[in-house]
């Protein structure tokens, strides 16, 4: 590397210097993600602002998956996002999931020491924080049992979205992803492949691509199926966990209603 850039994009061209070596002189924390990782999205913003916050004792080097598949085979990737700390030349530490940003610095803070920038108020780690995170790692049966434990006084909206959320990413909708994106292709008016397509994304967290269907059908329809897919975005809205998603969402639905 030539630039002293505390955040930058590797491939496999480059991940031998940009990640191994620049790992001898600065440890390199890996974020893997793809585009249509729902919580990659998520989990970027907040990479983004601890690199800043420990002011150069680590980069950050992000790696698309999908334009990078030799690196993600040699890693032996199954999942994303993950995130892999390195140092010395050789990967030192790694976990999975979109994990808030207190469990983020608490593993940083394990290898490198706690960060001179702290929040003014660091928000404590209650049982609701660990059943997000264990939903953004796909450990659904340990966000159940997390959920379930929850005294009845003690639940509130949160809990009731994550539920909702849980609830969701819990029944897997039929339909091959690739066969659907076939028939939409072939016909872009076919809403009942567009529809089972967005619940797919949905399932897999990827709210930002189920949501691009919904929109399609209320742009192209104006009966029956406009409606179906308004209500089922307002549905979604409710559980999906970027706030920008959401916003995006609800700007646009607006704009295609009018």
């Amino acid at each position: 590397m030539t630039t002293p850039t505390l955040s930058y994009d590797v491939s496999d061209a480059d991940f031998e210097t940009a990640v191994l070596d620049r790992s001898l002189d600065v440890p390199v924390l890996l974020d893997c993600w793809a585009p249509w990782c729902g919580p990659c999205r998520s989990l970027g913003p907040i990479l983004e602002k601890l690199v800043q916050a420990y002011g150069g004792r680590f980069v950050l080097a992000k790696l698309n998956t999908d334009e990078s598949p030799q690196v993600a085979q040699a890693m032996g990737i199954r999942s994303i996002p993950q995130v892999t700390l390195f140092a010395g030349g050789r990967p030192v530490d790694q976990f999975m999931g979109a994990l808030p940003e207190g469990q983020i610095r608490a593993f940083l803070d394990r290898h490198l020491g706690p960060a001179d920038e702290q929040p003014e108020q660091e928000p404590q780690w209650g049982p609701l924080d660990e059943a997000e995170a264990l939903l953004g790692e796909g450990a659904l049966a340990e966000a159940q049992a997390l959920l379930e434990a929850i005294p009845e006084a003690e639940r509130d909206e949160r809990h009731a979205k994550l539920l909702k959320r849980l609830a969701l990413a819990s029944q897997a909708p039929a339909g091959d992803p690739a066969a659907l994106a076939a028939r939409i292709a072939a016909n872009p008016k076919d809403f009942d492949a567009r529809f089972a397509l967005a619940a797919l994304h949905a399932h897999r967290g990827d709210f930002a691509a189920a949501f691009e269907q919904l929109l399609d059908i209320v742009l192209r329809d104006k009966a029956e199926w406009r409606e179906k897919a308004r209500v089922q975005m307002v549905e979604w809205f409710e559980v999906c966990p970027d706030p920008e998603v959401v916003s995006h969402g609800r700007r646009y639905l607006g704009m295609y209603l009018n």
